[in-house]
């Protein structure tokens, strides 16, 4: 059975190597775009070819933009004197989602690992030293991932920065909505370390 020519399947091929799908989704997603003839197809390659050709990482923060410098590391009422560090730009959206933090940020763009050798200057931690000095910086928050990597990470950095600096942390435990019978042990136990007066 014929599925589309050749460069439909290296199409199909392509998006299926993208996070998130696989052949099914993205042959549905080929076929989808395929079937609505609208000019939707070119417009969506058009983009990716825009952005390809301008994306770059903010020469300050690291966050992707079309610019050297982010729109948030230009905005001068984001100056407020609280850095961020988040491990990618993914977490830095979704923190911006949130509207609650007015600062600035850090993406670091991964996390220190022994086993695939990453380090410190490969996470522009140096960098991040810099900015703290430069940008008059009184609060650091550490908003990495609670994983054993992302923990590191942050003690890592926590015992590099000045002790005069305020250092903190996410609050880590039950989410909003959440049922104490559906979590897992280290998520209560947090919560129960991090309680607060009521």
């Amino acid at each position: 059975m014929a599925e589309g020519s050749d460069d439909i399947q290296a199409l199909i091929a392509a998006m299926a190597r993208l996070p998130g799908l696989g052949p099914r989704s993205a042959r549905r997603l080929v076929l989808s775009l395929l079937a609505r003839n609208s000019g939707q197809m070119s417009q969506l390659a058009t983009l990716m070819a825009k952005v390809a050709s301008t994306a770059q990482p903010c020469a300050r923060c690291n966050n992707l933009s079309d610019r050297e410098i982010c729109t948030i590391c230009a905005d001068p009422a984001r100056a407020t004197g609280e850095i961020c560090v988040v491990e990618d730009v993914a977490d830095l959206w979704a923190l911006e989602r949130g509207r609650a933090f007015r600062g600035r940020y850090h993406v670091l763009g991964g996390t220190l690992s022994a086993l695939d050798d990453v380090g410190p200057a490969d996470l522009g931690i140096p960098r991040l030293l810099s900015r703290i000095e430069d940008e008059a910086v009184t609060e650091v928050i550490l908003a990495l991932n609670a994983t054993i990597e992302g923990q590191t990470t942050a003690h890592y950095i926590a015992d590099a920065l000045p002790e005069a600096l305020t250092v903190t942390g996410l609050a880590q435990g039950v989410p909003i909505g959440g049922e104490l019978d559906y979590l897992d042990d280290g998520t209560i136990t947090a919560a129960l370390r991090a309680r607060r007066r009521f």
